[in-house]
């Protein structure tokens, strides 16, 4: 069967009725697409808070608490781009003899239902792929990462919404339909989904172990894990990389708070010297891993009442590091009157490792990693 087939396809293009696979039915492309697409908002809408982190919006402020909420937010954003994968891969296995329908084009609404298709497609494949890349910190482009994520994610969505709506007849039928078994080449319907359910909770359960501490020992395609690094921790960017290994270990370093004219220039010992808290928060990377620990240092808003301004205010963190994206962040008002946020000099009872941030780095409750500056040299009272 399968050698008579090649030849066929030598003579002529394929048509529907080559394709004797009971998985290439509706009902199975409409529960595969569904679990798709329910991966694809779920990924959306947590991304979108990460940008908003990283890009405020004066209008949508974010607030501290609860502290462990971009942890839980960003590790539903990468298990969901990661289950994405399979369900993507099935879902073209299943639906993709309708390529070679006749008429190729019947109808302006068949159309666009092509055509958004082929966005949906292009687009999933390039998240899916630039994601799964970022998680292990490789971008073989030059691009900005974030920015066109951001840009291809709005696009993604918008072709699934046109497919929905112009397809949606469709979907109802097939998903009232019951998933009747019939002869035919390769697997069975139940058991094509059953393979592809597996899948994905296998895949889950192999990397949600990053956010998720309980699951931590199984977490084996996790490319950091909790427990591995300098003090338990793991490390995105070194104090190497950042470049700032000479000046962060100087011991004529000094933290300089400046609100206008008003500065304040203290050393590390007269740090050490100053009211020390003890918080626990986690620290939460974009690629989706986090881990809980413990800081100890000095709130940030007693370093702002030193140049007499009010804690209401935002202030920017710089640090050491003299180029990347992240070198320095702004720090909200309301993070700046938590309790919780701090300039940490300690971690876990000792004094920082100089990759995760000696002499002092920012902790602050509920906020990406990135933000989370290292190697802190200067506090900027804002407005």
């Amino acid at each position: 069967m399968a050698r008579s087939l090649e030849l066929r396809y030598l003579v002529r293009p394929p048509e529907q009725g080559d394709f004797r696979s009971p998985v290439h039915d509706p009902r199975v492309v409409a529960r595969v697409g569904l679990f798709l697409g329910a991966a694809i908002v779920v990924a959306f809408l947590t991304g979108l808070v990460s940008h908003v982190h990283q890009h405020p919006l004066a209008w949508l402020p974010l607030p501290p608490t609860p502290v462990w909420g971009y942890r839980l937010t960003q590790g539903l954003h990468v298990a969901a781009g990661l289950s994405a994968i399979p369900l993507l891969l099935a879902k073209l296995y299943a639906a993709y003899p309708a390529l070679f329908a006749r008429p190729r084009v019947g109808s302006p609404l068949h159309a666009l239902e092509r055509l958004s298709v082929a966005v949906l497609v292009a687009t999933a494949i390039f998240q899916v792929v630039t994601g799964l890349l970022n998680v292990f910190q490789w971008y073989p482009w030059s691009f900005s990462f974030v920015r066109v994520h951001l840009a291809v994610a709005w696009v993604l969505v918008g072709s699934v919404v046109v497919h929905v709506a112009v397809k949606l007849p469709v979907i109802a039928d097939a998903l009232r339909g019951p998933v009747l078994e019939e002869a035919g080449d390769g697997p069975t319907r139940r058991g094509f989904l059953a393979g592809v359910a597996v899948t994905v909770l296998g895949l889950t359960a192999l990397t949600v172990g990053q956010t998720v501490p309980t699951l931590a020992g199984a977490a084996l395609l996790s490319p950091r894990q909790a427990g591995v690094g300098p003090q338990g921790l793991p490390v995105n960017r070194t104090a190497r990389a950042a470049g700032v290994e000479a000046t962060a270990a100087d011991p004529g370093w000094r933290l300089t708070v400046a609100a206008g004219a008003r500065t304040v220039a203290l050393s590390r010992s007269e740090l050490l010297a100053m009211r020390q808290v003890t918080v626990e928060l986690p620290i939460a990377c974009v690629e989706g891993w986090s881990t809980t620990a413990t800081w100890q240092g000095v709130r940030i808003r007693d370093l702002v009442a030193l140049v007499h301004a009010n804690p209401d205010v935002d202030v920017r963190v710089v640090s050491l590091q003299q180029a990347g994206s992240y070198r320095e962040s702004v720090l909200p008002a309301s993070h700046v009157a938590h309790p919780d946020s701090v300039l940490a000099l300690r971690l876990g009872g000792a004094d920082l490792d100089l990759d995760h941030g000696f002499p002092a780095r920012l902790v602050a409750p509920g906020r990406p990693g990135v933000l989370q500056t290292k190697w802190v040299e200067r506090i900027e009272v804002l407005g």
